[in-house]
């Protein structure tokens, strides 16, 4: 995958983010962080086309999107529809979970996201 170039602003936000992780995201990364699902290799809070996703499977184009009761409202879906976009025509599957999803069924989320790796993975 080619390097990317990530404005200054955009990589310190994505480290902030780093450190500021919510409850959903602190127990999703324990799950899939260092290769633990599947072997497949995640990145945290990563700058893309952008953008910064909260889990990205680089190799497989996948990303992770964790969502609170703010993408529920009208703005929040809308922006989210338009970045899932630019997203998609670049490439990139794009999956969301809500907060409560990954807090009470990790083995459905984790399931879902190994089946938008392929089935190479089970």
């Amino acid at each position: 995958m080619p390097h990317e170039d990530v404005s200054q602003c955009l990589r310190s936000n994505s480290r902030r983010l780093r450190s500021q992780m919510t409850e959903a995201e602190r127990k999703l990364w324990q799950v899939i962080r260092a290769h633990r699902l599947e072997g497949i290799s995640f990145r945290r809070q990563m700058p893309i086309e952008g953008h910064i996703a909260d889990f990205a499977a680089p190799a497989h184009r996948l990303i992770v999107e964790l969502d609170g009761p703010q993408h529920g409202e009208a703005d929040g879906l809308q922006g989210d529809f338009e970045r899932d976009r630019t997203l998609h025509t670049r490439g990139w599957t794009v999956l969301r979970f809500w907060n409560t999803d990954v807090l009470t069924d990790l083995d459905g989320v984790c399931r879902k996201i190994l089946d938008a790796c392929g089935e190479e993975h089970f």
